[in-house]
């Protein structure tokens, strides 16, 4: 996918009379809501078979953006990165509110403020989970010991004791959670 399509691009009026025989397609669609049991909406190319169906949400847009194009409509797409709010970022990376509101005071999740609320973009909160994953993973690796079943209990323990306290040592002097 080219970057030119992520950006925003107006489409003016023209070609009235396509427009509206696919309006008309549209509305005869819709009154047919009783005669199927589930709809299914396609996008159909210009060889035989070649269709791909596509969500409904989809065809939702293509309805506005006909319908308002053969009303001599402009119509503006505008991509747009999705904003969440402190909680739901909580619960996309299972930990509390006041959590992600530490990450975001140390500078570990970016956000913006808007009025006295604070916004993650979706990217940046999913960029953060995975970065948590690495070093989640990463400890896992650096904590681990292989263990021989004659070896001593109490000299593994002293061992992972000081892998963890070294683990401990490297957080506090990153400052990262």
């Amino acid at each position: 996918m080219t970057t030119e399509l992520l950006e925003s691009q107006t489409y003016l009026p023209e070609e009235r009379e396509q427009m509206a025989a696919v309006a008309s397609f549209l509305e005869a669609h819709h009154s047919k809501a009783g005669e199927r049991p589930e709809r299914r909406y396609l996008l159909v190319g210009a060889e035989e078979h070649e269709q791909i169906e596509v969500p409904e949400s989809l065809h939702r847009v293509l309805v506005q953006a006909v319908t308002a194009l053969q009303a001599g409509r402009a119509v503006t797409i505008s991509p747009t990165m999705p904003k969440l709010t402190t909680q739901q970022v909580a619960d996309l990376l299972g930990v509390s509110r006041p959590t992600v509101v530490r990450l975001i005071d140390a500078g570990e999740l970016a956000s913006e403020r808007i009025g006295n609320r604070r916004k993650i973009l979706l990217k940046d909160a999913l960029d953060y989970r995975d970065l948590r994953r690495t070093r989640q993973y990463q400890a896992i690796a650096d904590t681990s010991v292989d263990m021989s079943e004659d070896e001593d209990p109490v000299v593994v323990n002293e061992r992972l004791a000081r892998i963890r306290k070294k683990r401990a040592e490297h957080r506090r002097s990153t400052g990262s959670f």
